[in-house]
């Protein structure tokens, strides 16, 4: 597990790598077939997971991908649902975890406030709250509890939004 999880981040980095030193990077290449007749583009990143290394790499490409969708003209109308284990990672309890998480937590707070600067609701479910025995006035600044991430989904699904499931 531990070695796929590791092959996968070094893939999605090598390819973040490749892009930046490539015309990708500087725009040559787009998206035009799938953004066709769009004038917004609505994603909504379902995250699930467990590890603070994944949830700050996840962070950086949803940060990415907002430039991107605007790079290429659109609007970016996009919602981050935490569910989950992903609780644990986006509250300030953060004293359980090694040093190593913390450090990789608290870059992923700062990316937090970066993306709902720009504009990127964050919810958290409260179910997922409930179970993991988190008090939900420790989720961080921004990230709106709700009832339930299920019904959230749903939701923004029925209004148009594109489901990107991240685990």
């Amino acid at each position: 597990m531990k070695s796929t999880f590791y092959t996968v981040i070094v893939s999605i980095l090598v390819c973040m790598g490749i892009g930046m030193s490539t015309p990708a990077f500087s725009g040559q290449y787009n998206d035009t077939n799938a953004l066709e007749g769009l004038t917004s583009a609505k994603t909504l990143f379902d995250i699930n997971l467990k590890d603070a290394k994944s949830l700050e790499l996840y962070l950086g490409v949803i940060k990415k991908t907002h430039e991107d969708i605007i790079r290429q003209g659109l609007k970016p109308e996009i919602v981050i649902a935490f569910r989950g284990a992903t609780v644990r990672l986006i509250n300030t309890e953060t004293w359980s975890f090694s040093d190593e998480d913390q450090q990789s937590l608290a870059r992923s707070t700062i990316l937090l406030k970066e993306l709902r600067d720009l504009g990127i609701r964050q919810e958290a479910c409260s179910i997922a709250t409930n179970l993991y025995k988190i008090d939900n006035s420790t989720i961080l600044p921004g990230i709106h509890v709700v009832g339930n991430t299920f019904v959230s989904l749903t939701g923004y699904q029925g209004k148009g939004y594109a489901l990107v499931p991240i685990q």
